[in-house]
């Protein structure tokens, strides 16, 4: 019950955790802000994975109308890499395969596009099912800033996490003694501006 509740208050667990990753498309590159950024966190997201055992759970959204996942992204480490119609990630072929996958599962980092639709209503499912669910503030985005920021609003205020990749890799990681900590903090280490508005670590500095 304690491992449980701890997770509710937004703790890590790399064994009861999944990583989502929402819809990613090219065809989306030229009308979504700071589509590069968010492949970026993608990329740094399936690299960790691997570091953590995590499976890692891609969706297309109508891949034959809308293309396949970016070419950036190297999505042969995925655990599963399926199509969808319905806006939501929760459909019922992942159902399926996370109860097969981690049983036990507890918690959910989600990421990709477009925030105010699919990533919005994917929480909303999950939230239902009582998996704790963590959204990437710096890893999802939407063709409108005013969407991208009143989702995540939204999403904070019907009981999600909203952090940074950084803020969810650390917190799977726990201590400075574990295996991964050389490499997590290495993708970590240089800042970089933050594309959806405020000053970079460096411009504060000046």
């Amino acid at each position: 019950m304690a491992a449980r509740s701890i997770l509710k208050l937004g703790a890590l667990e790399a064994q009861r955790t999944a990583f989502l990753l929402c819809d990613i498309q090219e065809t989306f590159r030229p009308h979504v802000k700071h589509f590069g950024e968010v492949v970026k966190v993608a990329n740094k997201m399936l690299e960790a994975a691997k570091l953590f055992q995590i499976p890692v759970y891609i969706s297309e959204q109508y891949p034959k109308g809308l293309g396949h996942t970016t070419k950036d992204i190297k999505v042969e480490d995925a655990a599963m890499v399926y199509e969808k119609t319905q806006f939501s990630m929760y459909t019922p072929q992942l159902q399926e395969r996370l109860k097969k996958d981690i049983p036990n599962l507890g918690s959910v980092v989600l990421f990709g596009i477009e925030a105010h639709v699919c990533i919005e209503q994917t929480v909303i499912d999950l939230l239902n099912e009582d998996i704790a669910v963590h959204v990437l503030a710096d890893g999802v985005s939407s063709r409108s800033l005013m969407d991208r920021g009143l989702a995540l609003q939204r999403l904070q205020n019907i009981g999600c996490f909203v952090g940074t990749s950084e803020n969810v890799l650390f917190k799977l990681m726990k201590d400075k003694n574990h295996p991964a900590f050389k490499q997590i903090s290495r993708m970590n280490i240089v800042p970089t501006p933050d594309e959806f508005g405020a000053s970079s670590l460096k411009s504060q500095s000046l």
